[in-house]
Parts: structure tokens; sequence; C-alpha cells
């Protein structure tokens, strides 16, 4: 998406960085690994094919995606997350290529858009909230499912809490942000319909990955069967509400920072 081309999330144990071009040597690196190969259900790119990839999510209007790095210099973010003003005044400044250099770089995290279509347009309320769901019916608004995934690379920093503190980030920015989010996808996906909401979001978990499992349940998202599916994964959804901004900052220490990239 061109939504986040120059905007990134800041908390004071993460950064959340557009995917741009320096970072492509590094993720492919990344993904010479058959263990994140497997845990992603991904086939290795050549290096052309990931600067091909990198690109296509910067232009695509269905998927958004970040890359994880460790937060800048603690004494310098450890302030209060209301005003960018306040970070300016610490003297920080994000850079491109220096807070997000190949060695801290973490991981990434990404968020797939689905127009939902067929019978489960028609009949799958169960993650929709009873106001939501009297709007849509009223306006014939087209439902969107979006599904979200997540990658810690470095073996180093799994384990440790910076999955969920993502996890919290990216959900707050796309419930902050899904109006413009929404837009974009939108103008090229409408189906002709006049307008669109988002459903809920999903994710799929290989049922052996009980870690993922854990981390994705303790924010709020909930198994839709106790069995996996055909392909040995779970799938786990959360349900968009009104309360669904004050259920996410609930969780977190911080309230996240969008600032300029």
């Amino acid at each position: 998406m061109k939504l986040n081309e120059h905007q990134a999330i800041l908390t004071p144990k993460i950064l959340l960085v557009p995917y741009s071009e320096h970072h492509v040597p590094t993720y492919h690196e990344w993904m010479k690994d058959e263990d994140l190969q497997k845990a992603t259900a991904s086939n290795p790119l050549t290096l052309p094919e990931e600067y091909a990839m990198q690109q296509s999510w910067r232009t695509d209007t269905d998927k958004l995606t970040f890359i994880i790095c460790h937060a800048p210099t603690p004494g310098v973010t450890n302030v209060n997350f209301a005003s960018e003003t306040v970070l300016k005044k610490k003297g920080f400044k994000l850079t491109p290529g220096k807070e997000d250099s190949p060695e801290k770089m973490l991981g990434d995290v990404n968020l797939f858009l689905y127009a939902d279509e067929g019978k489960e347009a028609d009949i799958d309320w169960r993650s929709t909230d009873e106001r939501v769901k009297g709007i849509v019916l009223e306006k014939g608004l087209m439902g969107v499912i979006g599904e979200v995934e997540i990658m810690i690379a470095r073996k180093e920093a799994q384990g440790v809490g910076l999955g969920k503190e993502t996890l919290l980030a990216f959900l707050w920015y796309i419930i902050s942000s899904f109006s413009t989010i929404n837009s974009e996808f939108h103008s090229t996906n409408g189906n002709g319909k006049p307008g669109s909401y988002l459903k809920y979001l999903r994710v799929k978990i290989g049922e052996g990955n009980a870690g993922s499992l854990r981390l994705f349940e303790s924010v709020g998202f909930k198994k839709v069967e106790e069995k996996p599916n055909y392909f040995g994964e779970m799938e786990l959804r959360w349900g968009i509400s009104v309360n669904s901004m004050s259920d996410i900052e609930l969780k977190m220490d911080d309230v996240p920072l969008i600032t300029q990239y």
C-alpha cells in the first residue's frame, strides 16, 4: 500500500518502518532459513524476485507491511507518546537506513485484505458487531477480511515479548487508520459496492506452532474450530466492534506514535 510509504510506528520497544529497498538484502538472507520458510509457508525467492516483491508491497492496494526493528535509544523514546513534538525536543529524528539498518531489523508484520464473497458474506456474522451489521445491511456495504502475519526472524529476539509489542502496535495502526486503508483497498477491489467495512481480522497458524497460537489468543483472537483445517492450520479471528480500539489500548503500556519516515 502507498498509505505507509512515509509512515513509521514507534513504541518504547519496537519501531515499525515501511518495507523499503534497503531492507531487501537482509530480508532475502532471512528467508533462506528453512525453519522460517516452514513457519511462514514461504518459498525462497531469488534476490531480483525479492526486489520485485518489495515493489509489489508498495503498490498493491490489498496488502500492507512493516519491517520490525529495535526501537531507537530508550533514553530518547521513553517519553510521553502523545506528541511527536516531545520526541523532537528530545532530539529524535528518524532517518531511513539508520534506525532501520540491517543489525536493527528483527522481522516483519503484514496485512492482506480480501473481499468477503460467496456464502460467507451472507451467513457468517459471528465476528461482526450487531450495530455494524445493521449499518452494513442498510447500506449494502462489502465486507473486508484482513489476514495478519507476523515474523520475528532473529532467533535471539524471539520469546522476549517483542512479538506481542509488535502485534498490538500493528492492530492499533490498522484500527486507527482503517478509513484510509479501506479507501485505498476499495478503489480497486470495490466490486461495485458503495463502500466497505472491516468485518474481522484472522490469522492462520500451523497447529504445532504453540507460541504463535498463544500470542494471538493473548490479544483477543479466538479459534474458529478446535481442530486444524485440511492444511494443518488453526484459524483464529478477532471480530471488529466499536470497542476494538479501546480493547487494544487497554492491553498496551504506551499508545504508539505514528511518525514521519
